[in-house]
């Protein structure tokens, strides 16, 4: 046998020297890192039940985890010991009670083959799931989210699954990371064991497909519902089904479906959007200072404009994208609008927007601002005028790039436009304005970081690297992005 350097272990990767990647009709020698598989030889009361496959971090967590889902354990007093070994992948675990005198080991279809017993296990109870229980599709959205930050080693490396579960309102409250899918869930179940976390009734999100023994764990922790980025099998449909659990499939790019309890998503959050106001996203920037389309880099689990477009998506019944090349959108559900005045900036897009827009008025922002203040646009919309552009003050002076235009200002930026002037300012002289001052903009953002926005690499990676150490929810970018305010 194989053993790894103790030193690997608890990094969840190997370094290795060399690897080489294929384009362009070449193999290009490369440095990388790849996930570590860790076997774990399972000892309970004696008797080698199993080796568990996995990531070899928190193996502990891995090991109640495991027990519980299996009906052994319940409890933490159920442990009269939890013990393991990383130097020689052994856990010697000591329980009350015998474990059955046959077990009948069932290879899964978790990555790497899980490991499962045919042990009786209780009748799913509807109530027991929270089986009335409503949920909001941006709970379950920022749920993923929130799994998309910690994800970590998906991120730098490939090859590793994630799970979380969480309350209500999406506030993730336990996370795991391993190679196998079936893993994740026995981490969280083993911590939530040996942190006395109660999980009945929360929401469980996944990197990867919902299968039977994913549902079956899934009914013994009482979860209520279970949402993935990929699909479920058609047996995991008939367990949740029978247990009353929601269960939501594709859940990406601001979409998902629902294939069990779609009576149980509450969409009357529709009803709060702002009436006679659409949000209007310009992606017509060259991205010169960074090098690439900043719209379409990495955020959030899925694209940078895909944030932005979800946050719009809550707030109006109407969002438009203006932009020259629809065909780098088409992931995005809303209606994509072209420049009348090609070339001329964002003062063309806002132009766009508008004539396209089906409302009186519109809130313009661009493409590549991370932290936008849902309040503050409620704020700002909430007193838009056909007749006016509404506009904001920060510390550098007016935002015409987070800001609300009226179809009344039509005309001179049409003006503005044929005399070949580009600024979005130099139409103010020919329309009502009216200035939301910097003390009003305090009193929702006190950072005034709803203005900052993303120009170059640097600025972008330190955003990530600020995400990944702070846990990154909504409301701790300040730091990285200050300084970063519109041109």
């Amino acid at each position: 046998m194989i053993r790894l350097p103790t030193t690997f272990l608890f990094q969840g990767i190997i370094s290795m020297e060399k690897i080489f990647t294929f384009q362009k009709g070449r193999l290009e020698p490369v440095e990388t890192e790849i996930v570590s598989e860790f076997p774990l030889k399972l000892i309970v009361n004696d008797r080698e039940i199993a080796t568990l496959i996995a990531s070899p971090h928190d193996l502990r967590f891995l090991v109640a985890g495991f027990l519980r889902l299996q009906g052994f354990v319940d409890t933490v007093s159920d442990f009269h010991m939890l013990s393991v070994c990383a130097d020689f992948g052994i856990a010697n675990v000591r329980i009350k009670g015998e474990l059955p005198d046959q077990l009948r080991p069932v290879l899964t279809s978790g990555c790497g083959t899980g490991v499962t017993f045919t042990l009786e296990t209780p009748a799913p109870n509807p109530e027991d799931q929270g089986g009335t229980r409503i949920f909001r599709p941006d709970a379950v959205f920022r749920l993923m989210e929130g799994v998309a930050r910690k994800a970590e080693g998906y991120k730098n490396h490939g090859g590793m699954h994630s799970a979380a579960v969480g309350n209500a309102e999406g506030d993730l409250l336990l996370f795991a990371e391993d190679l196998g899918r079936h893993n994740t869930l026995d981490r969280i179940a083993g911590e939530a064991l040996l942190g006395s976390v109660d999980l009945a009734g929360t929401l469980l999100v996944t990197s990867g497909r919902v299968s039977t023994e994913m549902a079956a764990k899934a009914v013994r922790l009482g979860v209520s519902l279970i949402a993935s980025r990929t699909s479920p099998t058609d047996m995991a449909v008939k367990i949740c089904q029978e247990a009353g659990i929601v269960l939501i499939g594709y859940a990406r790019g601001g979409k998902f479906t629902v294939y069990n309890g779609a009576e149980r998503i509450d969409l009357t959050a529709d009803e709060k959007k702002i009436k006679g106001v659409s949000g209007v996203i310009l992606a017509g920037g060259k991205s010169s200072r960074m090098g690439s389309n900043k719209a379409l880099l990495p955020y959030k689990g899925g694209r940078f404009i895909e944030a932005i477009h979800r946050q719009l998506s809550e707030i109006f019944e109407e969002v438009l994208l203006v932009t020259n090349n629809p065909e780098q959108y088409e992931f995005l559900p809303c209606r994509k609008v072209a420049d009348l005045f090609p070339g001329a900036g964002a003062l063309a897009g806002i132009h766009a927007g508008l004539y396209h827009s089906a409302n009186p008025a519109i809130f313009a922002v661009a493409c590549d601002m991370p932290y936008l203040n849902n309040e503050l646009v409620r704020h700002l919309a909430g007193r838009a005028d056909a007749d006016c552009v509404l506009i904001p003050e920060g510390p550098a002076g007016l935002e015409p790039l987070h800001a609300v235009y009226g179809k009344g200002c039509l005309a001179a930026i049409e003006e503005t436009l044929t005399l070949g002037e580009k600024r979005i300012l130099s139409f103010f002289d020919r329309v009502n304005i009216i200035k939301i001052n910097t003390e009003q903009i305090a009193g929702f953002d006190p950072s005034f970081a709803s203005f900052s926005n993303i120009n170059t690499p640097e600025e972008y990676f330190r955003l990530r690297g600020s995400e990944r150490e702070n846990g990154a929810s909504d409301g701790t970018f300040e730091e990285a992005l200050a300084g970063n305010r519109n041109d």
